[in-house]
C-alpha cells in the first residue's frame, strides 16, 4: 500500500443515497429548467447524477449554493457532456496514432542500430535494472498467459492465428519474442517506461526525431498520453479537469507548435489545451494529412455555447497558423 503523503479529512460522509426522481428535484430546486422530468430521470439512470453533475458548474451562480443562472436548461448541461464524450473519442483517435508510432520507432531504431531483434533483452540499453527486469518479467507472464489458453484457430482467409501464437508454438528460442512483435504487447504506460529508461540519449533522440521533437518532449509528452488515454479509456472528463501531468512546452522553433506561444503562459499551460496542440504538432510530422484538426474544429463548432475556458482554449484559436493551415486546406 502506498502511504498517503496528505492527512485524511475529520468529518464523517452521512449523506442518504437520494432516488433518481429526488435528484431531479435537486437539481429544479437549484434552478435548472427541466422541462421532460422523465427524459432527465432516463438520462441520469444510464449516466449518473455525479457523472453529470460536473457539467453543471460553468451554469452555476460563482459563490452560491449550486444555484444555476436564470434560463439555464438540462439540456445546456446534457450539450457539454456529449461534447466532452465526442473529445474523448477525438483525444484517442491521436493518441493511439503517436502510441503506434512510438512503438514502430522505437522496435525499428533499436533493431537495426545494435542489429538484435531482441535488444531489449540487454540490461546494457537501460538505466534502470529493476524497472528491466520488470519488463521482462511482464513479457514473460503475457507469453505464458498465452499458452495458457486454448490453441487459437490455425488460420484462414479470414481468420488468423495471432503473432505471438505463431512465434510460441513455432519457436523454443529465445523464450521471448522479437522485438517487433514484443512492443505489440505494450499498453502506452509499459511503452512510456521502456522509452524513459532507455539509458542513451541518441537512441531516445533517434526515436523521438521520427515524430518531429526531441527526447525531453518525448518523455514528458508520453508521460501526459498515459494519463490522458487512461481517462478517456475509463470514460473520464476531459472538459475543465485536472490531468496533473502537462506536455512540456517547446523552445525549439524546428518544432511544429503555435504562433503566437504566449497563449499558454500562466493557467493554460495547466489546462488541456496544451496537449491539444502537443497531439497536432505530432501528427504534423506522422499523419501530415490528417484530418484531426479541422474535425476539431466541427466539433467546437457543433457546440456554440460551450465555455471554451474549461480547456483552455482561447476564442480565437483557429486564426493561428498552426491550426489554420489544417482547418482550411482541409475546409
Amino acid at each position: 500500500m502506498v502511504k498517503a503523503s496528505r492527512a485524511r479529512g475529520t468529518g464523517t460522509y452521512d449523506k442518504p443515497p437520494l432516488t433518481l426522481e429526488e435528484l431531479v428535484e435537486r437539481l429544479q430546486d437549484r434552478g435548472l429548467a427541466i422541462p421532460d422530468r422523465d427524459r432527465a430521470i432516463r438520462y441520469l439512470r444510464h449516466l449518473g447524477y455525479y457523472r453529470l453533475s460536473p457539467y453543471t458548474i460553468p451554469f452555476q451562480v460563482a459563490g452560491t449554493d449550486h444555484q444555476f443562472r436564470p434560463n439555464v436548461e438540462f439540456d445546456d448541461v446534457l450539450d457539454l457532456y456529449v461534447f466532452d464524450r465526442a473529445l474523448r473519442l477525438l483525444i484517442l483517435d491521436a493518441v493511439e496514432r503517436v502510441e503506434v508510432a512510438v512503438r514502430s520507432s522505437l522496435t525499428d531504431h533499436m533493431s537495426i542500430t545494435y542489429d538484435d531483434p531482441h535488444w531489449y533483452v540487454d540490461p546494457s540499453h537501460f538505466a534502470d535494472g529493476r524497472d528491466h527486469s520488470g519488463l521482462l518479467r511482464s513479457i514473460g507472464k503475457t507469453c505464458d498467459e498465452q499458452l495458457g489458453r486454448a490453441a487459437e484457430h490455425p488460420g484462414d482467409n479470414l481468420v488468423f492465428r495471432s503473432a505471438l501464437e505463431h512465434y510460441l508454438t513455432t519457436y523454443g528460442a529465445p523464450a521471448l519474442p522479437p522485438s517487433w512483435l514484443m512492443v505489440e504487447t505494450l499498453t502506452i504506460g509499459s511503452l512510456e517506461r521502456v522509452v524513459r529508461n532507455l539509458k542513451r540519449r541518441s537512441d531516445k533522440t533517434a526515436v523521438a526525431k521520427t515524430v518531429g521533437i526531441n527526447a525531453v518532449l518525448l518523455d514528458s509528452w508520453l508521460r501526459t498520453y498515459v494519463r490522458v488515454r487512461n481517462i478517456c479509456a475509463h470514460h473520464g472528463r476531459m472538459w475543465n479537469v485536472g490531468i496533473g501531468v502537462y506536455p512540456a512546452l517547446p523552445t525549439s522553433s524546428a518544432i511544429s507548435w503555435l504562433e503566437d506561444k504566449t497563449v499558454l503562459a500562466g493557467r493554460r499551460a495547466k489546462q488541456l489545451y496544451p496537449v491539444l496542440v502537443s497531439l497536432q504538432s505530432v501528427l504534423d510530422t506522422i499523419s501530415p494529412r490528417s484530418t484531426w484538426a479541422r474535425r476539431l474544429s466541427d466539433l467546437i463548432a457543433e457546440h456554440p455555447h460551450l465555455p471554451l475556458g474549461g480547456i483552455g482554449m482561447p476564442e480565437d484559436w483557429r486564426d493561428d497558423p498552426f491550426w489554420a493551415r489544417h482547418i482550411q486546406d482541409h475546409g
